[in-house]
This record gives structure tokens, C-alpha cells and sequence, in this order.
């Protein structure tokens, strides 16, 4: 199997205050989007934005140029919308990407240039510095800038926080009611959380994945295949595939695979938002798993008749398949 642990290794072992990888030569000349992520139950209790605002001086005296601030789980929620933020990023001549991680214990930046495309940033081990709490995280910060000058001169006082990109407008995937037609003549792919053919780059510095263990993502990994192995052979008929690798779509349909049954996490009412359903009330402060069948030949999504989505992944996806067997 071929995960992404080289990220997530690197991870668990860097060392408070310490830099690991190697720093982007575009860092102190080009400009930064920040993306930033915060465990809402960790201490003092903030807001993204007032983290933004936290460290804000400390990347300028770092040497960075941070033009816009984003919540990562807003650009990391689907494919699509990270292709439309970074076609805007590159619009915007954006170099570099930094994300900033605070868990319970923790208060992370990492840097990484930017990639130009829809992953936002490339298959490498980003540079990063970290604390236990946010003085320890701005001293780190402010230490790289004191023996280099930057180039990045007319940076802005204040954050700035970048807007909402509509991503239905911009990208070609597109969202359907219903089921497709053929799932029993084609295989259906499934990737394995985790693995490289689940996750994004970037969903890795999100507070609740950041941080783990090889052990850890291993486990979980085993866990999930076997509850999904449970879940489909009683609720799907059809030949299934197991994921754990990254496939271009051309390979996967080579291989007869032309679907897959592939999940999002995120609040409900982005997801909602996003897949053209309407919001309901309280979505917005619910955090749920959506699971969809993707048809790779049309880039079509297909998320069932109704809306299914459930806090716990396991009934979300008996929600769903319950619904095709209808």
C-alpha cells in the first residue's frame, strides 16, 4: 500500500519550535495564502480569524507575504473546490502556501509552494515549525526571518480574509439526484481513508488528522475496510475495488472501473450548499459524512434521491445504499 505517511510521519515526530524540510525559495518572494484550521475545543478559545490575526505579524516577520486567509475545511471539502481556489490562487500569481494547524496541544505552520493546480500543494514534505501554545508558535515563526531578508516588502498591516469561491461555476463535475445507470456491468472503486487515493495534501494539516501516527493511520485503515467489507456485501451487489493507491482516471477505467463510491466530511450545510441541495435549519452547526457514486467518464456526482448524510460515516452509508436498493 502506498499511503501518504512521509506527510504524516514527519508529523508526529517534529519537536516543539523545530523546522523540518526544507523552506520554499518563493517564500520570502512571492506572495502566501494562508489556510488556516482550529480544534474548537481547544484552549484559549478563538475563532480562525482571530488565529489569523494572531499570527499574522509573526509570518510578515517571518518574511512571508500573506495576501488572503481561508478556513481550510472550507477549500478542503471536495475536489471541485479546490480546483476553483486554486485556479484563483493562480490568477492571483500565489507561490506559496502556508497552513496553520492549532489542536489541543498544538499550534502548527507549515510551508509549501504552491503547486498550480487542483492539489494546491505538491507530493513533498513541507517545512514547518510548531509549539505547545501560540507564544511558542510566534517565536518559532519570527526566528526564520532574523539572518534573511525578505523581498516581500509591501505586505499588508492586517489580514485579509479571502471571499467564498463558487465552485459549480468554475470547475466541470457535476452534482445529480438519483443513482447512474450500469453499476452492474462496471467495478466500483473505493478508496480507503488515509490512503493516497482518499485523501487530499492539504486535509492532512486539518486539526483532527494532523499529527498522527503511522500505527494509528494503519489501524484505522483496517477498521474502516472492515466495516465497509460488512456494510457493502449486505447492502451492494455490484463487483467492488479497493483503493489504496493513487490512480490517474484513465488507469481506473482501463482497469473496467468506472465508478466510485467515495465520501466527504464537512458541516452539513456546506455540503448541502455545495451539492445544490438547500440548506435546513441547525446544518450549519452539524458535522456529517456524505457519501456519493462518481461516474469518472462524465465527471458526474451522483448523490441519491435524498438527502442522507449522517454524523456517523456507517449510517450515512446505509442511508445511501438502503436508498439505490429501493
Amino acid at each position: 500500500m502506498k499511503f501518504y505517511l512521509g506527510v504524516l510521519l514527519s508529523f508526529s515526530i517534529c519537536l516543539l519550535g523545530k523546522a523540518q524540510g526544507g523552506l520554499p525559495e518563493s517564500f520570502f518572494d512571492g506572495k502566501a495564502v494562508v489556510m488556516v484550521s482550529i480544534d474548537p475545543a481547544s484552549q484559549p478559545s478563538m475563532t480562525w480569524k482571530q488565529l489569523a490575526d494572531s499570527l499574522h505579524t509573526s509570518l510578515v516577520d517571518a518574511g512571508a507575504d500573506p495576501v488572503a486567509y481561508y478556513e481550510l475545511e472550507t477549500i478542503a471539502l471536495s475536489e471541485d473546490r479546490q480546483a476553483a481556489y486554486a485556479k484563483a490562487f493562480e490568477t492571483r500569481q500565489v507561490k506559496n502556501i502556508i497552513f496553520i494547524t492549532k489542536t489541543k496541544s498544538t499550534l502548527a505552520v507549515h510551508m509549501s509552494p504552491f503547486s498550480g493546480d487542483g492539489k494546491i500543494i505538491p507530493k513533498t514534505n513541507p517545512y514547518g515549525v510548531q509549539g505547545s501554545n501560540l507564544n511558542e508558535a510566534r517565536e518559532a515563526l519570527e526566528a526564520i526571518g532574523e539572518n534573511v531578508r525578505s523581498k516581500n516588502l509591501l505586505v499588508i498591516d492586517v489580514p485579509e480574509f479571502g471571499e467564498v469561491i463558487d465552485a459549480s461555476a468554475s470547475v466541470s463535475l457535476k452534482y445529480e439526484q438519483g443513482y447512474p445507470l450500469n453499476l452492474e456491468i462496471f467495478k466500483t472503486g473505493v478508496p480507503i481513508s488515509g490512503s493516497s487515493a482518499s485523501e487530499s495534501l492539504i486535509s492532512l494539516f486539518r486539526f483532527d488528522l494532523y499529527g498522527k501516527s503511522q500505527e494509528a493511520v494503519l489501524a484505522e485503515q483496517a477498521n474502516q475496510k472492515s466495516a465497509l467489507e460488512s456494510i457493502l456485501d449486505s447492502n451492494y451487489p455490484y463487483e467492488v475495488v479497493w483503493l489504496t493507491e493513487a490512480r490517474t482516471n484513465q488507469e481506473l477505467i482501463s482497469d473496467r472501473i468506472q465508478f466510485i463510491l467515495d465520501k466527504v466530511e464537512g458541516r452539513e450545510s456546506d455540503l448541502m450548499e455545495s451539492m445544490g441541495v438547500e440548506p435546513r435549519p441547525g446544518s450549519e452547526s452539524r458535522v456529517v459524512t456524505k457519501y456519493f457514486i462518481k461516474l469518472l467518464v462524465r465527471d458526474e456526482i451522483y448523490i441519491g434521491d435524498s438527502w442522507d448524510a449522517d454524523p456517523d460515516w456507517r449510517k450515512s452509508l446505509q442511508n445511501f445504499l438502503s436508498n439505490l436498493n429501493k
